[in-house]
């Protein structure tokens, strides 16, 4: 009996299976996603004050997240296949540099046109970051962990976004919209810090040829839609579609409908306490962030996904008619988790269906596409606002849920893919 007990296997916490060189590439792609988050939602916060200092229509505003959503689309496609060909590392530090530098010169704009410019340039940043940054941890990741990595990386896009709101309740009332902007700089310094301490992807390596020198395995865009893979090029393209549409229409209002007063078809908070009502909203999308992974990983990527997406069609379509200042509270952090926390599939999921030849592509093309064809959410909720009211606007984004969480089962099951 003994023998039998100490011959037996000795459990061990999955984190520590993970090596440090592990650690930091998921740090990095979860910082490189927080500090993004941070420069795109010091527009969202931003938007109300901006609208009335240029005296925009609702619809205007919203048009300006849309073009930030648009070029952010293209970004992702671009680097996506750009990291195909210079590597993960290097694409995830240029992307960092672009929206950095980018929303400080939103700080600069003294008009509508020079202000588009320079969130169009910040939304290709934007795009690519996260293309590069999924790869980077997908592909350092082990298969059995995977959906736990992608999962917490996407958790640093509520972080970066509490950052945002607190930077917006504390700054934003009193030294204004520009110099939210010019916060939005300081990213670029973690570039430094990627630089030195992060290594590029081994799988790339590998599939490039020996150290990255001569052997250009690598393959073209294009092989992402012949054979086999176009039909998951397709369908992921259409579930990103769906909820992507889904959480700009919901999350760049949000602040907006929080703000606005309640005979507008707002909630009536003031400018300072709608950022602060988000906080909650936020740290229950970290939570869903993660949990997402660690469901993912035991029960797999499908049913997860379209139980968050259903439940989020329901609690959206409440939240939406609800002007209950405490009850709004409550139910943020439910918003923020189901709302949020199914964007953590994307990274492992889009991954384990394509081969390591085409895997930029495949991820840069079929989520930033899906944001493309979704970048006009928040100016159509914007554009419904004006009969219905923020509020029931809101709630159109409640059948993108149901559909996106219908379509995830026409994709195979990948749940413990080793990458190839």
């Amino acid at each position: 009996m003994t023998d039998i007990a100490l011959s037996a296997p000795v459990s061990v916490p999955w984190y520590r299976e993970i090596t440090a060189k592990q650690w930091y590439s998921l740090l990095a792609g979860q910082l490189g996603w927080a500090l993004d988050a941070f420069d795109v939602m010091l527009y969202v916060f931003c938007l109300t004050t901006i609208m009335k200092e240029w005296q925009l229509a609702p619809g205007t505003a919203g048009f300006m997240v849309s073009v930030t959503l648009f070029a952010s689309s293209f970004g992702g496609i671009l680097f996506g296949a750009v990291a195909d060909r210079i590597g993960r590392k290097k694409a995830l530090m240029l992307t960092v540099l672009l929206f950095s530098i980018c929303s400080g010169l939103s700080g600069l704009a003294q008009n509508l046109a020079q202000l588009a410019i320079a969130r169009t340039i910040l939304g290709l940043g934007m795009g690519g970051e996260w293309a590069s940054g999924a790869l980077l941890v997908s592909e350092a990741w082990p298969a059995r962990h995977r959906g736990k990595a992608v999962g917490m990386m996407q958790a640093g896009w509520a972080v970066g976004y509490i950052f945002a709101a607190v930077a917006a309740a504390l700054i934003l009332p009193f030294f204004g919209w520009r110099v939210m902007f010019f916060l939005g700089i300081l990213p670029a310094l973690f570039t430094l810090w990627i630089r030195s301490k992060v290594d590029e992807s081994q799988v790339w390596l590998s599939a490039r040829g020996a150290k990255g020198t001569d052997k250009p395995a690598v393959g073209g865009f294009f092989q992402i839609f012949r054979g086999g893979l176009l039909r998951y090029t397709l369908y992921c393209t259409l579930i990103s579609t769906f909820v992507m549409f889904a959480y700009w229409g919901l999350f760049s209002w949000l602040p907006g409908f929080l703000a606005t007063p309640v005979a507008k078809g707002g909630a009536g908070l003031s400018l300072v306490k709608a950022p602060l009502w988000l906080i909650p909203t936020m740290i229950g999308a970290f939570f869903g962030y993660v949990t997402f992974g660690f469901i993912a990983d035991r029960f797999g990527r499908r049913p997860t996904f379209a139980v968050y997406l259903l439940a989020s069609a329901l609690l959206v379509y409440i939240y939406g008619n609800v002007r209950d200042p405490t009850l709004l509270m409550v139910m943020g952090p439910f918003i923020g988790f189901f709302g949020s926390g199914y964007f953590s599939a994307f990274g492992a999921f889009v991954s384990e269906l394509f081969p390591t030849r085409a895997r930029g592509s495949a991820v840069g093309f079929t989520y930033n596409t899906g944001r493309m064809l979704s970048a006009l959410a928040p100016a159509i909720i914007g554009f419904f606002s004006v009969k219905y009211g923020l509020g029931g606007a809101l709630t159109i984004t409640a059948v993108a849920f149901v559909a996106g969480g219908l379509t995830i089962f026409v994709l195979p099951e990948t749940k413990g893919a080793e990458l190839t």
